[in-house]
């Protein structure tokens, strides 16, 4: 066993990119609007991944007036503050933060049926 030497390769780290986009130099934070189906025809539409210094009680103050639906700030312990409006609202969320500019086009990320 001897005559095989085993050489473990140190100079190239795999998670270098991943340690170095935790530091927030560079690295891109998407919004995320998804629909949750209830029951029957009704669904929820939840936004997560919004910065932290914005104010979600306002925004979805703003949200609820411009789309006349109902909605709520849900403390979850994963994905921090997450807001859910009534009914299927995720294109109008969408163009709503990016008018608002509160989030860039690019960052935005659609989930759904």
């Amino acid at each position: 066993m001897s005559d095989l030497d085993v050489q473990i390769p140190t100079a190239y780290d795999p998670f270098a990119e991943a340690n170095a986009g935790d530091s927030g130099a560079g690295s891109k934070e998407y919004v995320h609007v998804r629909i949750q189906q209830r029951n029957g025809r009704k669904s929820l539409t939840t936004v997560q991944g919004l910065k932290k210094e914005f104010s979600y009680n306002k925004i979805l103050k703003d949200l609820k007036k411009e789309f006349c639906c109902n909605g709520t700030v849900v403390q979850d312990p994963e994905l921090g503050q997450v807001i859910q409006l009534q009914g299927d609202q995720r294109k109008n969320v969408a163009t709503f933060l990016v008018q608002a500019g509160i989030v860039k086009k690019e960052h935005i990320k659609i989930h759904g049926f």
